[in-house]
């Protein structure tokens, strides 16, 4: 294939379901738990097989982003309004200073293992020769409620059409997928900046697309904040899917690091803990934690603040960070 790859990281998010280790000026792509590096670096260094690679960001997180990534090229987006806006604004930039690419789009918040980069270079060899939207499917080894799922068509040299796309399921739903051999909605998406606007000008997004050239500002203020699945994939007839058996896991909340961390007499601990008659809990801080007694909860201590939710209800810690931005706190 003889156009670039170019890696496109986005890094604009806070991560409020993983308060209180993030906050307002500590999104949670800048933090390490318990790894070498954070996981911003940990994904740039995934995509060392790239050509180039920017990260997209918000202006008030552009300096750690170069702190944490000096080798990345960073753009800073006119304001947060969820990957639909981001991703078309990043393929409009990055066309104009790179040209004819294909852009390898993925989060900065997941940890992966298993062969990445031949998954990559897959989806990104397919968006070219379909020119078509191509999305990552992660094989799943559980019926997860968490993710959204895809159902792949028939199937052949390493990619198969889209046949829908389905939101976060309940546990039956999600059962049923796996057994009839749906994939996992990882975010990891190729496509060329061309195929993704031209898709974009029959979307949610084309007030932004029609004003790209003249006004970024004006173009993030025509538009809503929308994912890009919503807004351009689920509608469009070009989208396809690579199939991808990789160790991966999305750290959007707490209960997500039960999957991630060694255990520790039946807890999952990051940081030091002494537990004692407990089991089943997500302990995590930057100091010390002590549970006695206690099942099944999540118990997250950093700087001053102390989060304390069961561990099946972890998606409420966005209801925390609400009422603390109501209070000028987070």
């Amino acid at each position: 294939m003889e156009r670039p790859i170019v890696a496109l990281v986005l890094a604009g998010g806070t991560g409020t379901r993983l308060y209180p280790a993030s906050r307002s000026d500590r999104p949670k792509q800048f933090l390490s738990f318990g790894e070498d590096e954070s996981l911003l670096a940990e994904t740039v260094s995934r995509v060392g097989f790239a050509d180039e690679t920017y990260v997209l960001t918000r202006e008030s997180f552009a300096d750690g982003v170069r702190e944490r990534v000096p080798g990345a090229a960073v753009l800073t987006e006119p304001e947060p309004k969820d990957t639909g806006p981001a991703l078309a604004y990043a393929a409009h930039r990055i066309r104009e200073q790179v040209g004819d690419c294909v852009l390898l789009c993925l989060p900065s918040d997941h940890r992966i293992s298993g062969p990445f980069e031949t998954v990559a270079r897959t989806a990104t060899r397919v968006a070219v020769e379909t020119e078509g939207l191509v999305t990552v499917g992660i094989e799943p080894d559980r019926p997860a409620t968490g993710y959204g799922y895809i159902k792949p068509g028939p199937s052949g040299n390493g990619f198969a059409p889209v046949e829908t796309f389905h939101e976060k399921p309940d546990r039956e739903t999600a059962e049923r997928y796996v057994e009839e051999g749906f994939y996992w909605n990882a975010g990891l998406f190729a496509w060329t900046p061309t195929a993704l606007l031209s898709a974009a000008e029959s979307s949610p997004l084309a007030p932004m697309v029609e004003r790209l050239n003249e006004d970024p500002k004006a173009a993030f203020d025509a538009v809503d904040p929308v994912s890009i699945d919503y807004a351009v994939l689920e509608e469009v007839e070009n989208a396809f899917v690579v199939p991808a058996a990789l160790d991966w896991d999305d750290l959007g909340s707490w209960d997500a690091f039960e999957r991630v961390l060694d255990s520790q007499d039946g807890n999952a601990v990051l940081g030091d803990a002494v537990t004692i008659d407990a089991d089943g809990n997500v302990l995590a801080s930057d100091g010390h934690i002590s549970a006695v007694g206690v099942e099944d909860l999540v118990i997250a201590a950093f700087d001053d603040r102390t989060l304390v939710v069961p561990k099946d209800e972890a998606q409420r810690v966005r209801e925390v960070v609400s009422e603390l931005r109501d209070r000028g706190r987070f």
